[in-house]
């Protein structure tokens, strides 16, 4: 590696996104207030897929994996981004910065895939009814989902292991809340042209992969949805899906804007905008977009809750 001696005695430095003025004291406790909604709702998921066994089905285990994402993803950024803000100290370790790097590249690749995967569920669920079962069973399920997980976790060694070969040796200062793969570039000494174009080639199979294969997905489903002849089953089938839809146009919208310019396009305070964006109010939204949409999250929601399981 090419490390110089300075980047191993110092600590690298998180400038923020919030100072003590009152409005930014407002817009902090705000994303505070989001970060837990994102938190309970996300655990709130989790535990009720888990513990109601009417939602021991493909689609509710795929969304569950989903909120698992979600809220690893929450706790990867904003605890540190909160301690540093109450605490003054805006210092990260090399093995912290290391950390968020991995686990935010890793859980938004897995995520990814994992929602291309929600898509084939509901093309199979919809075009296919009578073969979900077959097609759908929950080895293949619990493969894919491994499949997502595994694939996520790949491309983040390789992020990794490119960002740890930089060589830093100018200021240590971060342009960001958490340590983004993007905020480094502008902190090395070398050139950094490779390892964009390695970025920008992850981003594809991250990205470009995933969503055609939901493009194809739905664009089976609506001629499926548009054939249906009874008005209650278009109606099922076009709630669940927009549900799906809007969680997608949100997370690749906002991930693909980030991560698929060119770097000399980036400024820090755009990135850092748009990074609260996917990291933490997108979090927030899927528990919301598919428990209030969705009957049978919303009933086994207030079952569990009158019989006490989750309070």
């Amino acid at each position: 590696m090419m490390w110089r001696n300075q980047t191993f005695s110092s600590d690298f430095i998180l400038l923020g996104i919030f100072n003590y003025s009152p409005t930014h004291i407002f817009l902090f406790s705000l994303v505070m207030g989001i970060f837990s909604v994102a938190f309970l709702g996300n655990t709130a998921m989790v535990l009720l897929i888990y513990l109601d066994t009417h939602l021991h089905i493909s689609m509710y285990f795929l969304l569950s994996q989903l909120s698992l994402m979600d809220l690893m993803l929450i706790c990867t950024t904003v605890p540190k981004m909160a301690f540093n803000y109450f605490s003054g100290s805006k210092s990260i370790s090399l093995a912290g910065c290391g950390a968020q790097i991995f686990f935010c590249v890793s859980l938004l690749g897995a995520e990814c895939f994992l929602l291309a995967v929600m898509a084939y569920d509901r093309y199979v669920a919809i075009c296919h009814p009578l073969r979900y079962t077959i097609l759908m069973n929950q080895k293949l399920c619990a493969l894919m989902t491994v499949a997502s997980w595994i694939l996520g976790f790949l491309d983040g060694i390789i992020v990794l292991v490119a960002a740890l070969s930089l060589s830093y040796c100018s200021s240590l200062e971060i342009h960001h809340f958490f340590c983004d793969v993007a905020a480094l570039f502008p902190l090395s000494c070398t050139d950094t042209s490779a390892f964009e174009r390695l970025l920008f080639i992850c981003c594809v199979v991250m990205l470009i992969l995933p969503v055609s294969v939901i493009i194809i997905s739905y664009s089976y489903v609506l001629q499926a949805v548009i054939c249906m002849s009874s008005t209650e089953s278009r109606r099922k089938a076009f709630t669940t899906c927009s549900s799906h839809l809007s969680v997608v146009g949100l997370y690749y919208g906002a991930a693909m804007f980030m991560y698929m310019r060119p770097a000399s396009n980036h400024t820090p305070d755009q990135d850092k905008i748009v990074s609260v964006f996917y990291t933490v109010l997108t979090p927030m939204l899927n528990p919301l977009i598919y428990s209030l949409r969705n009957k049978e999250v919303s009933r086994g929601l207030r079952k569990l809750l009158r019989k006490g399981k989750l309070v």
